[in-house]
């Protein structure tokens, strides 16, 4: 049995829909990050940095907090959703470059565009620029493929399951999809997929998938 705590944003997201894609146990924890539950001393006894999401596995009596961590733990642990030898580390290098690039910028984003317009046109430009431009480099590097990363057309890996709840707010972003045909596609194909639609309600319904 995992412990989830998390919430509903992109990060939350990528591991509820992991979980659901691997079809393990788990109970889903709401800490409602609006209210400042992360700051709760409970929590932060799991999670050092106040962040969501976290796990906890009671089978192995793993605590796990940074979503990248957690899902290359739970992927290693199951066997699924990763690919093996040299395409092993492309793997993690797409999912770095989402920890470090497409989620923190995209977040910027949000936090400019969306809830603070006409704050900082500078800010704004900066952000909404550099989204078009990760934007761009996704829709590269899915030129003729299914998925981010594995041989011929690709695997569907938590490379893609990481950068997915990202895309996801592409209104939020302003970013027209039909600029980027690849990623709409790829966008949709992950979209469609039970599981998917599944962990995007965890912890709570919200609204359906914002489709193209």
């Amino acid at each position: 049995m995992i412990d989830l705590y998390s919430w509903t944003t992109p990060n939350g997201r990528k591991v509820s829909i992991l979980l659901e894609e691997l079809g393990v146990e788990y109970t889903a924890n709401s800490i409602d990050i609006s209210k400042g539950e992360q700051f709760g001393e409970d929590f932060l006894k799991i999670a050092a940095n106040n962040r969501i999401p976290a796990i906890v596995d009671h089978e192995t009596g793993m605590h796990l907090m940074e979503t990248g961590a957690i899902m290359l733990y739970l992927a290693d642990k199951h066997d699924k959703f990763q690919v093996k030898g040299a395409e092993y580390w492309h793997m993690v290098e797409w999912l770095m470059w989402q920890m470090g690039g497409l989620g923190p910028m995209l977040g910027q984003v949000h936090h400019f565009v969306k809830y603070n317009p006409g704050k900082s046109a500078y800010a704004e430009e900066r952000y909404s620029t550099e989204a078009k431009r990760l934007y761009k480099v996704l829709n590269t590097r899915l030129e003729g493929r299914d998925y981010v990363v594995g041989e011929g057309r690709g695997e569907y890996t938590i490379a893609d399951i990481s950068m997915w709840p990202w895309v996801s707010r592409f209104d939020w972003q302003e970013i027209d999809l039909a600029d980027y045909p690849n990623v709409r596609d790829w966008y949709v194909r992950i979209a469609e997929r039970p599981a998917v639609q599944r962990g995007y309600r965890v912890p709570k319904y919200v609204h359906d998938i914002t489709m193209p």
